[in-house]
């Protein structure tokens, strides 16, 4: 398998101190910023694409991982949750907002040998 894509998201639970949320939302942001044409443009099938989600909170234990797999549009996932982001308390008011970081990691079965670099000369 080889990494075709990577992209990173940020995202947060303001009032609800919810990492799961916030996870979620981390997703989302990174999804946001990529396109994969090369499914269409090349034929490829997205049923044969892996994605590992690698999420980033104060507390990962607090992430259901499933449920933020349950969000990729395509693809086989695996999420995991690690010690990162960041938690911002406001004492005036008792709350914490929680914001994490995503990196969502595309993989495909490529054989190398299949591709070559073009030798034409032409360019626009």
């Amino acid at each position: 398998m080889k990494r075709i894509i990577l992209e990173m998201g940020m995202g947060n639970d303001l009032y609800g101190e919810d990492y799961t949320k916030a996870a979620c939302r981390a997703v989302q942001d990174a999804l946001h910023h990529s396109s994969l044409i090369l499914f269409r443009s090349l034929g490829f099938d997205h049923a044969d694409m892996s994605v590992k989600v690698t999420i980033g909170v104060q507390k990962p234990d607090n992430v259901d991982c499933d449920a933020v797999a349950a969000t990729l549009p395509r693809g086989h996932a695996q999420v995991i949750a690690v010690k990162g982001g960041q938690n911002v308390t406001d004492p005036e008011h008792d709350t914490v907002s929680v914001i994490a970081t995503a990196a969502v990691e595309a993989y495909l079965d490529i054989d190398a040998n299949d591709w070559a670099l073009s030798t034409s000369s032409n360019t626009r």
